[in-house]
């Protein structure tokens, strides 16, 4: 990953865990060539990228900031160049996983569909509880071609599988088209989630794609509605 695709990474992550709110300004250009130890030049491509996704605008003599969100509407959501994964956009919080299965299966006609492969390959089939500061935060229901994403081991999923395609296999993940809705839990589900009583659950539908356009993963997070927060930009 080039320096600039970092840093407006670590910017994207900053937007989405809420650390920059809608409306608030971006540190300074210098100060970001210090904290990262790179020329004007690379940060200003960083923002550039940023501006060209609609997540920021730059205003002449004032500075960088975070754009307001235009509307709820979370469907069909993808950030093309700066996609983190749950342990990523979750830095500064203590992240945990607790593997529930872990398979190699054939895919269903859907997923295989979703995925762009035939019901003869193999793919990954997992289940994540993932935790934060100690807190189930959501159920991941995740199925990856074998093709296209080797090498995932137990030790790959206790942390993070986003670093493993980009750090190990040197793959660029590039966009998720993300749908979201309301369902009811499942009885297992709410043992997971801790859920007591009647609460729903939010889930995120997700097909993601690398630089080269191939899917790489299908997956369905289900989170209680009490404690998740979606944020979306409607980029025009």
């Amino acid at each position: 990953m080039n320096k600039y695709e970092q840093i407006a990474r670590d910017i994207y992550n900053d937007i989405a865990s809420g650390k920059y709110e809608p409306g608030s300004q971006l540190a300074l250009e210098k100060e970001m060539c210090a904290q990262y130890g790179v020329s004007r030049i690379t940060v200003k491509r960083a923002v550039d990228e940023l501006v060209k996704q609609g997540l920021v605008v730059k205003r002449r003599g004032s500075g960088t900031f975070v754009k307001g969100v235009q509307e709820e509407d979370v469907e069909n959501v993808g950030m093309c160049g700066q996609f983190g994964g749950f342990s990523n956009t979750h830095q500064g919080h203590q992240v945990s996983t607790d593997v529930k299965k872990f398979e190699i299966v054939h895919p269903s006609p859907e997923v295989a569909e979703k995925l762009k492969i035939s019901t003869e390959d193999f793919v990954y089939d997992i289940i994540r509880i993932r935790y934060l500061d100690g807190r189930p935060e959501n159920v991941e229901y995740t199925q990856m071609p074998i093709e296209v994403i080797p090498g995932i081991k137990q030790e790959v999923l206790m942390n993070s599988i986003y670093n493993h395609i980009e750090n190990t296999l040197k793959l660029q993940i590039q966009s998720a088209h993300r749908t979201v809705s309301a369902d009811m839990p499942t009885e297992e589900e709410k043992e997971f989630l801790r859920i007591e009583g009647v609460l729903p659950v939010l889930q995120v539908a997700q097909v993601a794609f690398l630089s080269d356009g191939r899917p790489f993963e299908y997956s369905k997070s289900r989170h209680r509605a009490d404690t998740s927060v979606f944020r979306a930009v409607s980029i025009h």
